[in-house]
Parts: structure tokens; C-alpha cells; sequence
């Protein structure tokens, strides 16, 4: 996951987020970001009635050490990963690709 360009992959979240906003996927949907205490980042992207909704994705778990790991899987329509502290754009690039692939 070299290369990371800081703000692309958090620009297209943005966008996406946006794009799914249609006066009702935003009322019982979205995206939570959200620090943990161990410590580290958890987030909870709503798949519901979006165009990645029940689309595969195969687990990810990478544990390099105490301070430098992630993990993100798809369970009941949530894109869900958990992180180390310097790893949440790791987790949005994941995203990012997997909703790019084509099936």
C-alpha cells in the first residue's frame, strides 16, 4: 500500500458519500469514522441500497506489529476495518479499490 496520496482517497469518499445522499440513503445510511482505544481507527461505510451492496470482498487482516496493523471485511451490508493509529488511509484506499473492481 505504498504510495498513498494523503487526500485522493478521502476526496473520493467524500464524492461517494455525496453521490449516495438522494433524500433517503442518508436518513438510515452512512459512514462513521470513529478512534479507538487500544489505540486506533474503526470504520463503518453503509452498503445498503448503493451499487457495492452484497458485492464480494474478501477479507484483510495484516498484523506487522503492535503499532502497525489493519483489518477490513464486509459483514450485513457494512464495509467495516479497524486500524493502528497511522493506518486509517490504508483503510480508505481498500475501499477505494474494491469499489472500483469490476465483478
Amino acid at each position: 500500500m505504498n504510495n498513498i496520496k494523503n487526500s485522493d482517497d478521502l476526496n473520493w469518499l467524500i464524492q461517494w458519500y455525496n453521490n449516495q445522499c438522494d433524500g433517503e440513503w442518508e436518513h438510515g445510511n452512512g459512514i462513521s469514522i470513529v478512534s479507538l482505544d487500544n489505540p486506533g481507527w474503526h470504520i463503518i461505510i453503509d452498503l445498503q441500497d448503493t451499487e457495492l451492496n452484497y458485492k464480494p470482498f474478501e477479507k484483510i487482516v495484516i498484523e506487522n506489529s503492535e503499532t502497525d496493523w489493519y483489518r477490513c471485511f464486509v459483514r450485513e451490508n457494512k464495509f467495516e476495518g479497524a486500524c493502528s493509529p497511522m493506518n486509517l488511509l490504508i483503510l480508505l484506499k481498500i475501499f477505494h479499490n474494491w469499489s472500483k473492481e469490476i465483478e
